[in-house]
């Protein structure tokens, strides 16, 4: 499978995720302004921009590809979204998604229906993620925002910054909790967090991985990327 990134900030947990499951995970990158703004995102998952991505991963016959976006993609609202990975899918020629969805879908694996929301993004941005989520028949119980605009910042977030991110967030009485954003480095602190907390964490790059795996009908258990590679179907 194949990953379309935007611009720079933590596309190595690609590399680490690889490195854990024994696999190769080409990711290519499409550019645009990395602030966490509508109009700015809108145009960052433009069928335009996405066309590019599928183009730079042909020469990979990629089985699936998946958009390594989350706020490019739930910023379009959910049937916004789905028409986007349809039209990435007749662009690359098969099955394709994104990580807004891969959040979606690993919720359903994991029977989780009651979440957390431990967002970095402005608060307007982050709402627009939970709305996505509870239009797929999930209650978010509570929505933490860093309030970062930009991606570049976010992917500067150390580990401590991020554990706090994830313990100031959580909430009693909640399936998991969910870190949306792909430009935060988190494959590395998944099993970490989820230790923490006591429950799965779902972060951007995790799901974004494990969601390509899906669509392309490939397993891939795997220790160190948290309950979702160990117990889902």
């Amino acid at each position: 499978m194949g990953f379309i990134y935007p611009d720079h900030a933590a596309e190595s947990d690609y590399g680490h995720a690889a490195r854990l499951l024994g696999m190769d995970l080409p990711v290519v990158h499409i550019y645009g302004t990395d602030l966490h703004a509508v109009p700015e995102l809108m145009d960052l998952g433009s069928p335009a921009k996405l066309a590019q991505g599928a183009a730079l991963l042909a020469a990979q016959q990629p089985a699936a590809v998946v958009w390594a976006c989350t706020s490019g993609s739930f910023v379009f609202g959910p049937d916004g979204a789905a028409d986007q990975v349809d039209r990435l899918a007749a662009e690359a020629g098969v099955p394709a998604s994104s990580t807004s969805f891969a959040f979606v879908h690993a919720l359903a694996a994991l029977g989780c229906r009651r979440v957390a929301v431990a967002a970095s993004y402005p608060r307007d941005i982050a709402e627009l993620f939970a709305n996505f989520i509870a239009a797929h028949g999930v209650t978010v119980a509570a929505m933490g925002d860093a309030g970062i605009p930009t991606a570049a910042e976010v992917g500067r977030l150390t580990p401590s910054q991020i554990r706090d991110l994830a313990l100031g967030n959580d909430v009693s009485g909640t399936d998991a909790l969910l870190i949306p954003d792909t430009a935060m480095h988190t494959i590395a602190q998944v099993d970490e967090l989820e230790r923490l907390l006591g429950k799965p964490v779902l972060t951007a790059n995790a799901v974004t991985v494990w969601e390509g795996l899906r669509i392309a009908g490939i397993a891939g258990r795997a220790t160190g990327l948290g309950t979702l590679f160990e117990d889902s179907p």
